[in-house]
């Protein structure tokens, strides 16, 4: 119970900057449409601004634009379908049918096409407000249009979340890491099979975080508060852009490490070079809050591949062998991280004969 409330606290303390955008945006869009267009209830306007911010993850000035223009789509197809032939079942049918193929006909996105419906049949099933014809059209682009202010000029922190999410990815990785150094020196199978259940769970992590990426590159190109994330995020990019590589090769590696085990033999030797993949990965995680580290990480992983050749491991077996040459593009893919290119880091690598 205590670490549901914890949990539930900590959800609450991280969305308060949200709530109050959220709350902040429709009163505005209420007080628009409410006193300067005098629309008695506006609801739409309302409606518009709560569902275009929201709580998603992405928070892209082009999603919120993009769920604005589906709702405000919606009501004007009902309203002219209001006003061309009044209501009914048959008239609230044909605008179901219109809202839908209009919205799959602009776009390819299924909940783009659901909120088209939704507003369409809400417009059709509520009573028709006292401010005229096209007063909910007015609403909804009232809503829209302070959402995307909102996005601009009040947007939410936008390298807060990346910063979260490559967190997590990192700490996946470097626990798997860490229990593979330790399965690779005891043999311990049930720990090999905890490192494989780690990394398979890392996909999700990456598509996290290369999403609030690109959330906050689109924030802080709009937004004249946050362009001073451009740097850091750019940084950031890099990082990603190499972990992601790393990360796909570790889950072979990880896999190829689990099978080795059958034999139940320990190899000191591979656990030495994981050793010496979680020291980088650890420095890397360093640099996500003083990017000055990744000179650190740089130097380290030059020296490490480096030292990254077969024969520093005589009398392996084949299969042991072939893990190893599987750690060497790991071990390139965390120096593109640190900021190196790809070309240098594969030169510097032993040559295989």
């Amino acid at each position: 119970m205590k670490l549901s409330l914890s949990n539930a606290l900590s959800r609450v303390k991280d969305s308060l900057w949200q709530i109050m955008q959220l709350v902040l945006a429709s009163i505005l869009s209420y007080v628009i449409a409410r006193f300067g267009f005098g629309h008695p209830v506006p609801l739409l306007a309302v409606t518009v601004a709560i569902s275009s911010l929201g709580f998603a993850r992405d928070t892209r000035p082009g999603r919120v634009a993009t769920t604005a223009l589906a709702m405000v789509l919606g009501v004007v197809l009902s309203e002219t379908a209001l006003v061309l032939f009044g209501p009914g079942t048959l008239q609230l049918l044909l605008v179901i049918l219109l809202a839908l193929l209009s919205a799959r006909l602009i776009s390819p996105n299924p909940t783009f096409a659901l909120t088209v419906a939704i507003q369409a049949v809400l417009v059709q099933l509520l009573d028709a407000p006292t401010g005229g014809d096209f007063a909910r059209v007015i609403d909804g682009l009232i809503g829209g249009l302070v959402a995307l202010a909102f996005t601009a000029l009040v947007p939410r922190n936008p390298i807060r979340l990346a910063r979260a999410d490559s967190r997590l990815l990192f700490a996946t990785v470097k626990d798997t890491l860490a229990k593979l150094r330790e399965v690779l020196l005891t043999a311990d199978k049930a720990t090999a099979d905890l490192a494989l259940e780690n990394i398979r769970q890392t996909q999700p992590l990456v598509d996290n975080w290369k999403s609030s990426l690109e959330s906050a590159a689109a924030i802080a190109k709009l937004s004249p508060f946050y362009r001073w994330a451009q740097k850091e995020i750019a940084d950031q990019r890099v990082l990603f852009k190499g972990l992601d590589l790393a990360t796909r090769n570790l889950r072979v590696i990880t896999r190829r490490i689990d099978y080795a085990l059958q034999d139940q033999r320990p190899r000191p030797e591979l656990a030495a070079v994981i050793s010496k993949a979680l020291i980088a990965v650890d420095l890397l995680e360093q640099s996500l809050d003083d990017f000055s580290l990744r000179a650190k990480a740089q130097k380290y992983l030059l020296k490490l591949i480096r030292q990254l050749d077969p024969k520093s491991m005589p009398g392996a077996g084949l299969g042991d062998q072939v893990i190893f040459m599987q750690l060497r593009p790991m071990i390139v893919d965390l120096a593109v991280a640190a900021g190196i290119e790809s070309e240098q880091a594969l030169r510097l690598l032993p040559h295989v004969d």
